[in-house]
């Protein structure tokens, strides 16, 4: 195949669409090589969740996200980590990047900014947020898998848009979703208006190597527990791949 395959997961909650979309990159992904010396499973992807505080939102197969949740939503909202930025230590944080990007020799608080656009104009289309810098992105080894955030009110529901050029999407992508869409509950009390839709794009969703066995496993109980399912569960999430 010339290209990787594109998946399309669309789900009521967080916790199933992440599923299906492992699930279908587990099955529909290319294997290729990374700059890790490994081989992982990749596919271009796009995750649309419809109702991203509906139950379940975590998903009990994701250890790291039942365990981990609370401090990485710390992270990115509140911007915990961002002192190893400037110690040195890190070279970004997704908080930093949003709320203290430096351009031009200033310190540009985007979320803010991105407030007051659709405050003044909940019809805008320029309301977004970006991550990228390129002075220090094309040469570090370490560059941010998240590119930009984009926000706009429809019906009075503020949907989120996220892109991605690079996702792991077992051990990482739940976790992003979770902190995001916390950002977009944040956004929408702010705003006075209701938590839309989430969509989430990745150029590279992928499954590394060290993770086949626990997504086997992950697959397998899947497989097991259907018989057990909401009789419904097939028409709330559906996958299509090109």
């Amino acid at each position: 195949m010339l290209r990787p395959p594109v998946v399309m997961v669309t789900g009521r909650s967080l916790a199933e669409t992440w599923e299906r979309a492992v699930l279908e990159v587990w099955s529909s992904g290319i294997e290729v090589p990374t700059e890790y010396g490994e081989k992982a499973k990749e596919t271009t992807l796009l995750m649309v969740v419809e109702e991203p505080f509906a139950e379940p939102r975590v998903h009990r197969g994701d250890v790291i996200a039942v365990t981990g949740t609370r401090s990485y939503v710390e992270e990115v909202l509140e911007g915990t980590l961002d002192r190893h930025v400037e110690e040195g230590k890190l070279p970004y944080t997704y908080h930093e990047r949003l709320y203290s990007y430096r351009i031009d020799g200033k310190v540009l608080d985007q979320i803010r900014e991105v407030r007051r656009k659709l405050q003044s104009a909940p019809y805008t289309r320029r309301a977004q947020a970006i991550t990228w810098q390129p002075a220090k992105d094309l040469f570090t080894e370490s560059p941010p898998c998240l590119q930009r955030l984009w926000l706009k009110i429809y019906a009075q529901s503020l949907v989120l848009e996220t892109e991605w050029r690079s996702r792991d999407l077992f051990r990482a992508a739940h976790l992003n979703m979770l902190a995001l869409t916390e950002l977009q509950s944040r956004l929408s009390k702010e705003l006075g208006c209701r938590v839309g839709a989430y969509l989430d794009f990745s150029n590279s969703a992928h499954i590394y190597e060290k993770s086949f066995p626990d997504v086997e496993r992950f697959a397998a109980t899947v497989e097991r527990r259907k018989a057990g399912r909401d009789p419904q569960e097939s028409t709330r999430v559906r996958a299509y791949v090109l």
